[in-house]
Parts: structure tokens; sequence; C-alpha cells
């Protein structure tokens, strides 16, 4: 019986031919050593782009993960070890998929020197994360688990999953969590255009003055051809609270002996830490971002006459509808190399799986800059 259930835990065995013909039907399956991997779930996410890892296919990526252009962080390698699939059968690692014999042939010969010397070791910076031998029950909601994680909560949480989360034993409460991306679209840009034009069309009248509660003799009359720069300082504004709230909220590290700071720091933001790729939680629900909205529109209600407060905060209403947006597209979208959002994109998943105390902004890295917080660009020694 005993042997039984080892040869049932044993992993199984791929051919060369099995992982040639699963990459030809679109498959992607990579190699690290001898060790097999299926990231065909995977490749859209991928930070380097989907083509990348689809030219990896069939393929040892062994140095690979050790850069140039990328040295991946432990966090990366433990991800990794979430697609494991089996081991490659002796003899076969050196045989990639036909269509990258002549690209590859280099790298998969020293490979097999590798192999052959360790045929199935793992490599040391990764650490598997075994849901079954967690610090919680993933069959059961975590937001009232987490608390008691304590001093080990910080680690945990940074230690991300492929996975969905259940936040409530409550279905109603579930479901109110999750937010599908274009429902914040389809309930914020009606409130934008709207309040867009009601700003312009006030200010259109001529009786919006700026300081005229302090003096009439000084006040300085705002034209309604002033709305777009107003309009924009907004988005500005924005941008810059987009960045406190991420750093000095988000980010806050709850004492590891308060319950309460601990789960509400996972409800805010440590889920998403922990599940960065759950697309039902990458955007703000309605309900609790009206609330924030609401907030901040009194603010400005209070330290700006009526109409020019209006015309900031549609500006920054926009902008935060822009970063909802960015946000979702930044973890599953496959953006082009070499563009903006495309260095964006890896600038954000750093910021995920190992620069989790900087890199903050998420629309714009400008913030990082005077705030010191920006994440280093990596280097690397040329080989002789």
């Amino acid at each position: 019986a005993a042997g039984a259930m080892a040869a049932a835990a044993a992993p199984r065995s791929f051919s060369a031919a099995e992982v040639r013909a699963r990459c030809a039907q679109g498959s992607c399956l990579v190699l690290c050593r001898r060790r097999l991997y299926d990231l065909s779930g995977f490749v859209r996410l991928h930070p380097g782009g989907e083509q990348l890892l689809r030219r990896r296919a069939g393929t040892d990526v062994s140095r690979a993960l050790d850069g140039p252009p990328h040295r991946h962080s432990a966090n990366a390698r433990r991800w990794l070890e979430q697609y494991y699939v089996g081991e490659m059968e002796p003899g076969d690692e050196q045989v990639p998929p036909r269509r990258h014999l002549r690209a590859e042939r280099g790298l998969w010969g020293k490979v097999e020197d590798a192999a052959a010397q360790t045929p199935k070791q793992m490599d040391p910076r990764c650490k598997t994360v075994d849901v079954e031998k967690d610090l919680v029950d993933w069959q059961k909601p975590l937001l009232w688990q987490v608390g008691y994680l304590g001093e080990k909560y910080d680690e945990w949480v940074h230690q991300p999953v492929d996975r969905p989360i259940r936040l409530f034993h409550s279905d109603i409460l579930e479901s109110l969590s999750k937010t599908a991306w274009y429902v914040v679209f389809i309930v914020w840009a009606p409130v934008v255009l709207y309040l867009s034009w009601v700003s312009y069309t006030s200010l259109a009248q001529g009786n919006t003055r700026l300081f005229s509660s302090f003096t009439t003799e000084y006040s300085i009359p705002i034209h309604k051809y002033f709305f777009p720069f107003i309009f924009l300082l907004g988005m500005f504004l924005w941008s810059l609270l987009e960045y406190l709230i991420h750093r000095f909220v988000f980010h806050m590290k709850p004492p590891a002996s308060n319950y309460y700071l601990i789960t509400l720091h996972f409800l805010l933001h440590g889920q998403h830490h922990k599940s960065p790729f759950d697309s039902s939680r990458l955007v703000f629900p309605p309900v609790p971002a009206s609330l924030v909205i609401g907030f901040f529109y009194g603010i400005l209600q209070l330290m700006l006459p009526e109409v020019l407060g209006l015309s900031v905060f549609v500006g920054g209403l926009c902008g935060y509808v822009i970063y909802d947006m960015m946000h979702y597209y930044l973890h599953y979208g496959s953006p082009k190399k070499g563009t903006y959002l495309y260095g964006l994109k890896a600038y954000h998943v750093k910021h995920h799986f190992e620069h989790q105390k900087s890199g903050f902004g998420i629309s714009t890295r400008f913030w990082d800059h005077p705030f010191r917080t920006l994440i280093p660009e990596e280097t690397f020694e040329k080989e002789d």
C-alpha cells in the first residue's frame, strides 16, 4: 500500500516528443532543469509580454530566470512552481521543439550538462506555496483568518499566489466585493461627462471668482475657457492622491498584535497583493468608492468656490477612472514591447513581486521620483 501511495505521488514523466506536440498545439511548456511547467494560462499576464514566453516554449528557462533582461525574484520563482506538471524523461532535456532548435542549441547544450549533474534539484530560491499546509484555510473565507497571523502576516501577504480569494461567508457581501473592470467605466464615465458640462456652463455665466470670500477688490474672475486647465489640475492632483493613498494607506504595516488593523489592511489592499491576478478584485467597487469620492468632493467644496471646486473634482474623478482602467490593464493586458504601458506593467509587477516598499505610482512613476521610492533599474555584468 505504501508503495502504491509513493507511486501515485511520484511526478509524471514527459518525453521530448510529447512536449513538442503539446507546444505545437499552442501550449506553453517550459523547463527549469528537468522540471516541466505549463504556463499556458499565464502567457498573457507575463510582464515581459506573451511573445517572449511563446518563443521560449519547449526550452529550458534556467538561465533566463537570472537575466538579462530581468533577474526574477524569489516570489517569481515561487509563482512558477504553481504551474509544475512533471519531470522530463532522462536524456530528453536537450530536445526542444523544432522551431526553437537553431536559436536555443547553445543554451540547451549547457543546460544538458547542468541537468545531468543535478537531475531533479529544485532552484534553492524556490519555496513552494502549499495551500494544503498554508497558514490559512483556503476552503474558508480569509478575511476573518488573517488577523490571527500576527507577525507572520506581512511575509505571508507578500507571497503571491495564482488563485481566487473568498473574503466573506455571505454570498451577497462576497458579490459586492467583486467588480468587473467595465463597471467602473459604465458607472463613473457618465458622471464625469455630466459634471464637466455643469462646470463649464456654470463658469460660462461669469459669476465665479477666486478669493471673493476674502476680498472683492482683488478677487480673480474664472473664465469658462479656464475649465480645461482646471480639469487637468484635478487630474494632476489625483495622481498625487493616488500615490499617497497607495503608499500610506494601502501599504501601512499593521501592528502584529492588532487583529482588526490586519483585517482592515487585508480588506483594503492585502488581498490584492496575495492574489494579484484575481480579475474580479482589480478595480474598486462603486459603492465603497462613492463614499471616498464623496469625502473628497466635500473637502473641495469647503476649500474652493462651489463651481471651481466642482471643476477640480471632476478632473480628479476622471483621473481616478483612468487609474482604475490602467491598473486592470497593467495586470491583464499585454502591451507592446517598448511602449509606455509595457514599461509601466513591468514596473508594477516588480512592485508586487519584489519591491513592495517602493514603486507606489501606478498610472505614472512621476511621484516616485520626488518621494524617492523609485524602483531601481537592474544592471548586469557583461560576460566574457
